[in-house]
């Protein structure tokens, strides 16, 4: 078994060794929209949107069905963490919902799901109608796809009865992640922005996407000129113009980019070779569609498998800054 593999057979392990502290039902959940009610342990469980399987997984359940993940997913629409997972807990690959703009209402209902758990998505308020009426269903809180994966691990817990199991889950991993930072001390004393070139335009990731959220978690400071350029503040990015660019301050910059050739072009064009931070030696690319989508955002299976080198390629940027 791989590294990685037994990193996260001992997240599993973790998960599974807690459960003796039952949790009693019925439990309530809030949400985005409203309240829902598990009246009884769940058994057949279903997930949409993003991550929301890692954390089920993680806490000991497997999931009867889970959407298939284009991005980083590979042809079987599996994240690898979530293979490795499921091979360290003997599990069967649980079907894989169709790729679709909204849920598959009717393969979901096929699956007969007694909890459908969208804790990390982006499904509208008509969607989450017609999936309550499959089953209860629990919604994303804030704005959609903004939810921390701290507070996804304990909503997924609380819904499946492992309130506690969830809780030191978060806290054991918080840990781990504490101390994979703690070795690039350099990363807390500079400041950071993070964009990719797209459709004409940077697109910044603005204070409100959980990637960002995530590093500022941890004691990494976005630049104050990602806010300052904002629009607004209820967009987790913006659309920043070439012109503009320079005008987006930090000592580290952060893009994600699916393979080396994209990432060699883009450092060709005029608005990458004159950008100041990147001209400092600050630019931090993470590089690899599984590597981009293990962090993007991350999730309580994927930091083990993904963190390392991710944090690896921000202190190499954070050590090259003249």
């Amino acid at each position: 078994m791989s590294f990685r593999a037994v990193l996260l057979a001992a997240v599993l392990g973790f998960g599974l060794a807690a459960s003796a502290s039952a949790q009693s039902f019925p439990v309530t959940l809030d949400h985005a929209y409203g309240q829902t009610v598990i009246a009884a342990e769940p058994l057949r469980v279903v997930t949409w949107g993003w991550a929301n399987e890692d954390a089920v997984i993680a806490l000991g359940v497997i999931p009867v069905g889970m959407p298939f993940q284009a991005y980083g997913g590979g042809d079987n629409g599996i994240h690898p963490w979530i293979e490795d997972a499921l091979a360290a807990a003997g599990a069967q690959t649980p079907a894989i919902l169709k790729a679709a703009e909204g849920p598959p209402l009717e393969q979901i209902a096929a699956l007969d799901p007694d909890l459908i758990i969208a804790a990390y998505s982006g499904i509208t308020e008509d969607q989450y109608a017609l999936l309550s009426g499959i089953a209860p269903t629990i919604a994303y809180s804030g704005a959609p796809w903004s939810t921390p994966w701290q507070e996804v691990t304990l909503t997924v817990g609380k819904a499946l009865g492992k309130s506690a199991e969830a809780e030191a889950l978060v806290a054991k991993t918080t840990e781990w992640v504490a101390a994979e930072f703690a070795r690039y001390p350099r990363l807390a004393e500079i400041t950071f922005a993070s964009a990719n070139d797209y459709d004409g335009s940077m697109a910044v990731y603005a204070p409100l996407d959980a990637r960002m959220k995530f590093l500022t978690d941890f004691g990494m400071r976005l630049n104050p000129s990602v806010a300052a350029l904002a629009p607004g503040d209820d967009a987790f990015y913006y659309a920043l113009s070439y012109e503009l660019f320079d005008q987006l301050e930090a000592g580290l910059f952060i893009t994600y980019y699916e393979e080396q050739s994209a990432l060699d072009e883009w450092l060709l064009t005029p608005q990458a070779q004159t950008y100041p931070p990147i001209a400092r030696g600050g630019l931090a690319a993470l590089v690899g569609t599984s590597n981009v989508a293990a962090v993007s955002p991350p999730s309580v299976l994927s930091l083990r498998w993904g963190l390392p080198t991710y944090l690896k390629a921000l202190g190499d940027a954070a050590a090259r800054i003249n």
